[in-house]
């Protein structure tokens, strides 16, 4: 990038602000890791470069854990550069997944892959952090009851990345070694598990369960699946407290949705 103007003052910094965050929206979209830029600016011989070499220094990012304030997943409130971060590293995992399977499937081969997904191409968007938000609710209670340290809080970042439809197309044309042959997006009902099927008369019926089966029922298959992250980050003291409130607040919050997005792609071999 070059700056052909008088390269002075807060305009130099805007123009070129602008400029990263277009080529790192796109870069995201269109599942690329963000190149490197270099800007040049036009030395006049008025021009104080100090100047702007002294407005570079506030805006320093600090440490994702620090930016990421407040929060335990990629939210709405989350900066771009937290964003970056969880893409760059999904598509680092993505890759190295596909890499790994293309030496185990044989040309022609199958393979078939679920994954927990979104619609949207925000991936700060909260359709895919339902899960998260409550139990972002339940250690924010524990935080201000001081049962746990706040920077304990703003440390933990569940290693998770809910991707787009076009972010696994591009990162599977990307890896190269697979051709996706069909791709779907449903939905799945988090508290599906209450309801029985009767088979006889083809209709949904409702389990005898209270409503607050709900939430308890999330909050035990979620520590099914995080609870070792949350111990080896918290302490497994608080374990049975934090997914008791988790499950409270989820069966509270009962009247919103509860349909996640889930995306399965059918892929072959390359020959």
């Amino acid at each position: 990038m070059a700056d052909l103007g008088c390269s002075l003052g807060p305009n130099t910094l805007l123009v070129g602000s602008m400029v990263l965050d277009a080529v790192a929206k796109t870069s995201l979209e269109m599942g690329f890791k963000s190149p490197e830029v270099q800007i040049n600016l036009n030395d006049l011989p008025t021009n104080d470069f100090n100047t702007i070499f002294i407005a570079l220094q506030d805006l320093q990012m600090p440490e994702l854990e620090e930016i990421n304030k407040g929060n335990i997943y990629l939210s709405s409130t989350s900066p771009e550069s937290v964003s970056r971060a969880y893409f760059e590293q999904f598509q680092k995992d993505f890759l190295r997944f596909l890499r790994c399977r293309s030496e185990e499937v044989m040309a022609g081969g199958r393979m078939v892959l679920t994954v927990a997904g979104r619609t949207t191409d925000d991936p700060r968007d909260e359709e895919s952090n339902r899960l998260w938000r409550p139990f972002t609710m339940a250690l924010q209670d524990m935080v201000y009851e001081g049962l746990v340290e706040e920077e304990k809080l703003d440390s933990f970042n569940l290693p998770q990345f809910t991707a787009s439809p076009t972010e696994i197309m591009n990162l599977v044309k990307m890896e190269g070694s697979f051709a996706i042959d069909h791709l779907e997006i449903f939905d799945v009902n988090w508290d599906a598990w209450k309801r029985k099927k009767n088979e006889k008369l083809s209709q949904l019926k409702e389990s005898t369960e209270d409503d607050g089966g709900v939430g308890h029922g999330v909050a035990k298959a979620i520590r099914a699946g995080i609870e070792s992250l949350v111990a080896n980050h918290f302490g497994e003291a608080i374990l049975d407290d934090v997914f008791k409130r988790y499950g409270q607040i989820i069966t509270d919050r009962r009247s919103e949705s509860h349909e996640l997005v889930s995306i399965t792609v059918s892929l072959t071999r390359k020959m």
